[in-house]
């Protein structure tokens, strides 16, 4: 038996979020159903991130277990096999079967992207937001967030997690032309919280609340407090590391 790690990326606002739902349309749902196809077996995969509804991921690992050999044009009949807004980017065998997709992963990063001039083309691949906003409150808002490590007023209610510890690693905005990023990396990440952390930084933004106010939202340990209001559409699953030499990708046609 091996390990193997799929690395996929998706338009979210074709699921219904990443993590299995019974039949409803899922990125998990199309990747085991195409690996089943593909393996002529059933196949469950484990998921590095789960994404709600309308969250894109440029990178996504899936890991499942199978004794069968890959066929030599695996990703190829893989990406033939799944739904056009979802593509597999590369396989890797992990070093031995305690390698997990969700808990070996040393930290993910999320990018948040805000557009302020109508734009057409940017509907469903960034919020459209056309307000004026203080980028020097949200860098100062971005810098408080690396003091703390606990973050429960940034986490949604009915969750399962059982520790609000989350380690920052970066947290920092970027101007892109008319764009807006917010860019977040750390160990683990609670339900909601990324976009928690982006709609509360803009009402510090707009001048609706201090960046002492901001503090004291942290400091509450009370979700009730943040706003998470943005759209899942704004918000990429951009990167997922995992410790040098525990994963070998694997060569395709």
């Amino acid at each position: 038996m091996k390990r193997y790690f799929l690395e996929v990326m998706y338009d979210g606002t074709a699921f219904h979020g990443s993590q299995l739902q019974g039949e409803l349309p899922t990125v998990q749902l199309a990747v085991n159903k195409a690996l089943g196809t593909l393996l002529r077996e059933p196949v469950h995969t484990f998921g590095a991130s789960r994404t709600d509804e309308g969250v894109h991921a440029l990178s996504n690992f899936y890991h499942f277990d199978t004794d069968r050999p890959l066929h030599p044009d695996f990703r190829y009949k893989m990406n033939a096999l799944l739904p056009d807004a979802l593509a597999l980017k590369s396989v890797s065998l992990a070093a031995d079967m305690h390698v997990n997709a969700r808990f070996s992963a040393e930290s993910r990063r999320y990018r948040y992207r805000i557009y302020t001039v109508k734009d057409p083309f940017r509907q469903r691949r960034a919020m459209y937001y056309p307000f004026r906003i203080g980028q020097p409150l949200l860098e100062q808002t971005a810098a408080i967030i690396k003091e703390y490590t606990g973050f429960e007023s940034f986490a949604k209610r009915k969750g399962q997690t059982k520790t609000y510890q989350c380690q920052i690693f970066e947290s920092r905005w970027e101007r892109h032309d008319m764009e807006y990023h917010y860019i977040v990396r750390a160990n683990r990440f609670l339900r909601g919280m990324v976009r928690g952390l982006v709609g509360t930084q803009l009402q510090v933004a707009r001048g609706r609340c201090s960046p002492e106010d901001f503090r004291a939202i942290i400091e509450a340990g009370d979700c009730t407090k943040a706003d998470f209001s943005v759209p899942g559409h704004g918000l990429y699953l951009e990167e997922i590391r995992y410790p040098e030499g525990m994963l070998q990708e694997i060569s395709f046609k």
